[in-house]
């Protein structure tokens, strides 16, 4: 493996974890209760996902070129690449509106009555899912340019670590503005939510686009 494969490794891992980047704003914005232990559960959890979901597509498609031929696995993998654009953009499209309706309510509601949004396990992991699923595409990519079976676990360690810190980095930004915005718990929500849907469009429009 060269040192230009490790770069482009390394670019491909920062350019994976923007979308977990988003998300971890989103997270230091909206929980109030963010501490370094859940911080690091966040960060852990999105690396994790950010490096499965290439392992996953790579031997999915590996499994399928073996079995029918390589053209038969290059159909497969542009068909799943479709497939997990659209469950991603699908995900985040409902979070982000779920969120953002429940910030507007919240404005509405007398100050006695506001709820503080508290650290949610299984949002966690809901956000990980959706932010990661679109990377089961870039196995694909991986399977036919940078990776092979020898070097695809090295290649997804890379993409988790870079993934991990730069989550780290998006919680620590969204908690600060969050103490910025002095506890207005309901304007977090509500730029959260806008951040989600705005993420969706993204994906929708790189997929398609290029971008």
């Amino acid at each position: 493996m060269t040192l230009e494969i490790i770069i482009q490794i390394v670019l491909l891992g920062i350019a994976l974890s923007m979308d977990a980047f988003a998300v971890s704003v989103t997270d230091g914005l909206t929980y109030s209760d963010i501490n370094k232990k859940k911080s690091f559960f966040i960060a852990g959890l999105f690396g994790f996902m950010q490096a499965l979901m290439p392992l996953i597509g790579f031997f999915l498609v590996e499994g399928v070129t073996r079995i029918v031929g390589e053209s038969g696995g290059k159909r497969a993998g542009n068909i799943m690449s479709i497939i997990v654009t659209w469950v991603a953009f699908t995900l985040l499209l409902f979070l982000g509106t779920k969120m953002l309706i429940e910030g507007i309510k919240e404005i509405k509601k007398p100050k006695e009555e506001k709820e503080i949004k508290k650290f949610s396990f299984k949002e966690v992991i809901y956000f990980g899912f959706a932010t990661a699923i679109d990377a089961l595409g870039t196995g694909v990519a991986l399977h036919s340019g940078l990776s092979s079976v020898n070097t695809i676990w090295l290649h997804v360690c890379i993409i988790m670590v870079i993934t991990f810190i730069i989550s780290l980095i998006g919680l620590f930004l969204g908690h600060k503005i969050e103490k910025l915005l002095n506890g207005k718990y309901e304007i977090t929500a509500i730029i959260g939510g806008i951040i989600l849907i705005l993420l969706a469009i993204w994906i929708i429009l790189s997929h398609y686009l290029g971008i």
